[in-house]
């Protein structure tokens, strides 16, 4: 987040948690030579809504946020900006950043504007705006009025979290600083990666029969699976038909509780506007980055290191928690056919695109057949989740963090986990033969 969005955003929770958000919003848009058509989009944005500045600013501003709808488009432009960026083609560093030509230029007023047919909300063009004319929403202010209540809210995170807030700052202690805000409980999505990791692998045994044939992921990237649905979309038919292991943790938890509201904490934009997708709407109530989570810790006075661990039972696999970064899945989805399916273990050739370059090089060969791999992983950023640019540290090290804490995970692969038979028992999956049945799997399927 552009620093001075982050001062604000600071600013506007201290105060909604003091109960003077109103007056504090009336202050900075009160303030000498501001751009109040500007400022109050960048509040806006700030407080997860769209309103427009008028004399009715701020009362419209509480009533959208109390009434928070979830199909609010995440990334838009807040104001005016020049094109000062631009390289020796006329493109701008936005243009440049987005993978789905999805920026276009507005010759008659010199400047850009998002075609938001082509938009997927994947926010890499709100990182690489140098002037912070590009945002996205922020959720939190709309999910603290549940916080502060008695509702039954739960936090997801990412497998990328390991490291994030210091190399001291275990996954215990993060649920208890969770709790600290007011959520009921915090969950690893690995745990929900290790379902999808066994719904994939039987997959493969059912689709792969020979090393000619082919089988694309679609676990866990929304840039990924949106490059093969807008640009590469004649490949869908190679898809798992599968939703992420962000969505699945809603799905499940909310078979699980109907009452209670599913919040994912990852790196990555590109997980808002997933959320938001039309046949994934309701499974992910608020979606929430590593960087804003830093913000609300900050902002509260919650330090993660210096609070005594909330421990659980051990639910996770190593697999799993692999997830985070570039070649986990194919790690995790391989071990398990090694397992319950040996005698098709040596026909996984898999291979990784690691960012978009070369995700769009694959694609782009196995669309002409000249791809030498029959499974295919692809991450949007460069080393997986763990580079995705809501992160808190460097790729390099958040892999160093995901990979000590897998391989000191008690349950190596999720077919040895006693809690996973029984959730997915409480669900209606009783066995790894049940991943066989399309109607016992529903919870988990996607049509692409």
């Amino acid at each position: 987040m552009n620093e001075m969005y982050n001062e604000i955003f600071k600013t506007l929770l201290k105060s909604y948690y003091e109960d003077n958000f109103e007056n504090k919003v009336q202050e900075l848009l009160s303030k000498d030579n501001v751009n109040k058509n500007e400022l109050s989009a960048i509040i806006s944005s700030l407080c997860g809504v769209d309103v427009n500045f008028s004399s009715n600013y701020i009362n419209d501003l509480n009533k959208a946020i109390l009434s928070y709808e979830t199909n609010y488009k995440i990334v838009n432009k807040i104001k005016h900006c020049n094109m000062d960026c631009s390289d020796n083609n006329g493109k701008t560093l936005c243009q440049v950043s987005c993978p789905f030509d999805a920026i276009l230029i507005d010759n008659k007023n010199n400047t850009t504007y998002i075609d938001n047919d082509k938009c997927t909300d994947c926010g890499f063009c709100v990182e690489a705006c140098p002037n912070g004319s590009l945002m996205d929403k922020v959720e939190f202010i709309p999910l603290a009025n549940l916080l502060k209540g008695n509702s039954k809210v739960i936090a997801t995170v990412a497998p990328a979290i390991t490291g994030q807030f210091g190399e001291n700052v275990s996954v215990d202690k993060l649920r208890t600083a969770f709790k600290k805000i007011g959520f009921t409980d915090m969950i690893e999505v690995a745990f929900f990666a290790d379902m999808l990791t066994i719904k994939e692998a039987v997959e493969f045994d059912e689709h792969v029969k020979t090393k000619d044939d082919l089988m694309l992921t679609s676990c866990c990237c929304p840039m990924w699976v949106g490059m093969v649905k807008r640009v590469y979309n004649n490949l869908v038919k190679y898809v798992s038909p599968s939703i992420s292991p962000m969505i699945a943790s809603g799905r499940v938890l909310k078979a699980l509780n109907p009452d209670c509201k599913v919040v994912f904490v990852g790196p990555c934009i590109a997980k808002k506007g997933e959320a938001k997708e039309k046949d994934l709407l309701g499974d992910i109530d608020y979606v929430l980055t590593f960087a804003e989570l830093k913000d609300i810790f900050d902002t509260l006075d919650i330090d993660p290191e210096t609070l005594e661990e909330d421990t659980s039972t051990n639910y996770a696999s190593r697999g799993g928690r692999l997830y985070a970064r570039t070649g986990g899945v194919s790690i995790a989805i391989g071990e398990v056919i090694e397992n319950l399916f040996p005698e098709k273990y040596h026909l996984l050739n898999a291979v990784q695109g690691n960012g978009v370059k070369e995700c769009k090089l694959l694609l782009t060969k196995a669309q002409s057949g000249d791809v030498n791999a029959n499974f295919i992983e692809g991450m949007g950023c460069v080393g997986g989740c763990v580079g995705g640019p809501k992160s808190l540290i460097d790729a390099a090290s958040g892999k160093r963090m995901v990979d000590k804490f897998a391989e000191n995970s008690e349950i190596k692969t999720s077919i040895d986990s006693d809690c996973m038979d029984e959730i997915l028992s409480r669900i209606g999956i009783n066995s790894a033969s049940d991943f066989k049945d399309k109607n016992k799997t529903k919870i988990f399927g996607r049509e692409f």
